[in-house]
């Protein structure tokens, strides 16, 4: 099998796996989700013989396994409870803290309002996404993997009879070829394929738009768009010199306000999403440092004293691949095309499961299904369906 990989974005300047904060988590409330967040935390702990290239240092992603920390007020309290127990039957190392003995563990911290917290003691923390995604992209091209500087223009078809696939019901067509426009230059050119994996990101439902994928006919199942548009996340770095140290896991508070230790001497990094009414401009990668001041910051003061007196040092922006129908990843053959496989709409889980997806797609391609992990309920029948798979942590 031969690979080609089209990268618009080949120094991956806008790319949303390098923006992002590079948490890693198994606290989620789908079954699915805390699967592949522990198969991926498995990936890390073993990176250096799964991405090890000959004659090459071993990769360092830099696996901080300090752990997230969940924080819930009475209101949200149930919802932790219920989360854990899925969690711990899928085998997950979290547990639940007391108010008291979230004290006692961070004196730091004002309890006050807090009712429980949930803290992921092991497979949890943070990595460094550039280097997660360049040891990929060293591995792949050990391994024969072609990349390309080109943008997706279009796509070739070839007809599909009805009799080379009795369990088809598409739209009577599979790609056969894949337009290429080659960056900084006119010229076009024409892969022939025998599968495609559309993995474009916050751009999804334009690349699958070049394929009719929301612009075609309802009875070849090409009538609904991919859900998945750019949403727009503010990181911003602080330094606050007599903050927590050593001990301070991914805090996650109720209102959705995080921050994490970033390195050493009194650094760290915050964020939080917006409400949908709220949604930044994605016209470019500009900061809100007012939103800092206004939505963050007062939260991160009340939370941590040593916080009243943080100065931003730095800050940054990036994209989301935002799952507009239920904020969760789709992962699966796409039902008009019988070799066109999608991953997208992760919605900021997307680096932290990268291990766990591309094993699945794999398996899509290998065995015409998902092996490791039963993915199924995160393939496009759900679109069709009207049912969401809700995802409560989604940060």
């Amino acid at each position: 099998m031969s690979v080609l990989v089209v990268e618009k974005d080949s120094q991956y300047t806008r790319c949303a796996s390098t923006l992002a904060a590079g948490g890693i988590r198994q606290q989620f409330s789908n079954a699915e989700n805390i699967q592949m967040s522990m198969y991926s935390a498995e990936f890390l702990h073993n990176i250096k013989e799964n991405l090890c290239v000959a004659d090459e240092d071993p990769p360092d992603v830099q696996f901080n396994e300090h752990g997230y920390l969940f924080l819930a007020t009475e209101r949200g309290a149930h919802i932790l409870q219920e989360n854990h127990n899925i969690q711990r039957e899928l085998g997950a190392k979290v547990e639940l803290l007391s108010p008291t003995m979230l004290k006692e563990r961070h004196p730091w911290m004002n309890t006050d309002d807090i009712a429980l917290a949930s803290y992921g003691y092991e497979n949890e923390g943070w990595f460094d996404p550039w280097s997660l995604l360049s040891a990929f992209r060293k591995k792949a091209i050990s391994l024969g993997a072609k990349y390309i500087d080109g943008e997706v223009s279009g796509f070739q078809y070839s007809e599909v009879k009805p009799n080379e696939s009795m369990a088809y019901g598409g739209c009577g067509r599979r790609i056969t070829g894949v337009k290429v426009r080659m960056l900084n230059s006119p010229e076009t050119n024409v892969v022939n394929c025998s599968y495609v994996v559309m993995a474009a990101g916050p751009t999804s439902k334009e690349v699958g738009m070049l394929a009719d994928i929301g612009c075609g006919p309802a009875d070849g199942l090409l009538d609904l768009m991919i859900p998945v548009e750019p949403r727009k996340r503010y990181v911003y770095v602080c330094h606050a010199p007599e903050g927590p140290t050593l001990d301070c896991p991914f805090v996650i508070m109720p209102d959705g306000s995080y921050f994490r230790r970033e390195g050493f001497g009194g650094m760290y990094i915050a964020g939080k999403s917006p409400p949908e009414d709220q949604e930044p401009s994605c016209e470019d990668l500009s900061v809100d440092y007012e939103w800092f001041n206004d939505q963050i910051w007062p939260n991160l003061a009340n939370r941590v004293k040593a916080f009243e007196c943080l100065k931003i040092k730095n800050a940054w922006a990036g994209y989301y691949d935002y799952n507009t129908f239920d904020q969760n990843g789709i992962i699966g053959y796409h039902p008009a095309y019988p070799n066109l496989v999608v991953a997208t709409g992760f919605s900021g889980h997307g680096i932290q499961q990268s291990p766990a997806v591309g094993q699945a797609v794999t398996e899509l391609i290998i065995n015409g299904c998902t092996v490791s992990i039963d993915l199924t309920k995160m393939g496009f029948d759900r679109l069709w369906d009207g049912t969401p798979l809700i995802e409560k942590n989604v940060i």
